[in-house]
């Protein structure tokens, strides 16, 4: 059975991932990742589910968490 996943969660770490695609009331407000560079790693880590499908939140998407993890 295919679950669908949480919109409003980054996949690598479980927070909040303040994507404005999310909501149904910011929709048509672009994202903050619209403009922001993304970590090769970062992206690199997800898992195939949840590729094109799930927002990273700003601190994986810089890279931050996986430094504080090494």
């Amino acid at each position: 059975m295919d679950h669908p996943l949480p919109t409003d969660i980054c996949p690598l770490c479980g927070q909040i991932n303040h994507c404005t695609q999310s909501a149904e009331e910011t929709r048509e407000q672009p994202c903050w990742c619209f403009s922001a560079p993304v970590s090769r790693h970062a992206l690199h880590r997800l898992p195939d589910a949840a590729r094109n499908r799930a927002c990273l939140c700003p601190r994986c998407a810089a890279g931050l968490a996986e430094d504080e993890a090494g």
